[in-house]
């Protein structure tokens, strides 16, 4: 069954594409940005395949005119925040996120009337509004280092991932208020299930991303972002046997670098079609769409500049201080 109805699957149309796009981005001075969730075709023509925090490095230090952004929405917005004289596209402008769409600006700034006091950590997965609004911004890959680089009674809020959230609390031993929202890819993951999976594999490693529900974490023996998951299964010599608790992409890096291990994408609680939790927003973009985009150069993210004003000091904390 194809899980990817607008996916290009003529292999004869992929090397059209692929060579048109090399061309396309050559003549324009673009650079093609993918995030480790997108379709294994898109992460093999990226000039850089990263998570949150690697691709927003590769944006700021970009030489490029124009940045092709294979991602969501908020990663393409958070592009053209650092680069606001660059022209910034997203192949697709329906790639949103559940977890960004659950944290509006209005609701957030309600939030906030309740703690005058508290300082506003926002993970990236959000919109420019919502960074806008914020003090600093995290990744899943600096978020630690970050929450400690604040004295132990400052208050904080943080938002939007309480997944996220609670298990930054556990293992800082803060207290910080968190918004009640989630990601429908990480909340989706069968504890049965992959107990079930672990009886039948008892050498498995389970691993997991933070956004994952705390049933998931309290049994991980991993957890860390996109990027740290990677290099565990790539540096780790206790098994060769891994249940992966993250959206189903980043076993297409896994298996390239981990040819002989055994990679299990954890089972999700329901599964019509795939026994994987996988992400539909990143699945959106396709070959065609990547050609068609740098061709028109559309669709193309404008934000207003005093959003952008407002939105940059917050990313810019975030740089400086997980650079330390």
């Amino acid at each position: 069954m194809n899980l990817h109805p607008n996916k290009v699957s003529n292999v004869k149309d992929d090397a059209g594409y692929i060579s048109s796009i090399n061309k396309l981005r050559k003549k324009k001075n673009a650079v093609i940005l993918a995030h480790y969730y997108q379709v294994p075709e898109i992460q093999e023509i990226a000039d850089f395949v990263g998570d949150s925090l690697a691709l927003s490095k590769r944006a700021l230090d970009t030489k490029s005119e124009i940045i092709v952004f294979c991602g969501v929405h908020f990663m393409a917005e958070t592009a053209k925040i650092i680069n606001p004289d660059k022209k910034v596209l997203l192949p697709d402008l329906s790639a949103g996120c559940s977890l960004s769409e659950s944290c509006t600006p209005e609701a957030l700034i309600e939030w906030k009337k309740d703690f005058p006091d508290h300082t506003v950590v926002s993970y990236i997965n959000t919109s420019a509004g919502i960074k806008s609004l914020s003090d600093v911004i995290v990744t899943s890959s600096n978020a630690e280092k970050i929450i400690n680089s604040f004295p132990k009674d400052e208050k904080i809020l943080f938002a939007p991932d309480k997944n996220m959230g609670a298990y930054l609390n556990q293992i800082t031993g803060r207290n910080m208020k968190l918004w009640d929202g989630v990601c429908m890819v990480h909340e989706a993951f069968s504890l049965e299930k992959i107990e079930r999976i672990v009886a039948q594999n008892p050498k498995s490693k389970i691993i997991a991303h933070p956004e994952s529900s705390m049933n998931i974490l309290r049994i991980a023996d991993f957890i860390g972002s996109t990027s740290d998951l990677l290099r565990f299964v790539t540096t780790d010599t206790t098994t060769d046997s891994y249940i992966v608790a993250t959206e189903i992409g980043i076993l297409h890096e896994m298996k390239k670098r981990v040819p002989h291990k055994k990679l299990i994408s954890a089972p999700v609680k329901n599964s019509y079609e795939c026994n994987c939790s996988e992400c539909f927003y990143m699945k959106v973009n396709t070959l065609k769409k990547l050609y068609l985009c740098l061709q028109n150069e559309t669709p193309e993210i404008t934000l207003d500049p005093d959003l952008i004003r407002k939105a940059l000091p917050p990313l810019q904390r975030m740089f400086t201080i997980s650079s330390k």
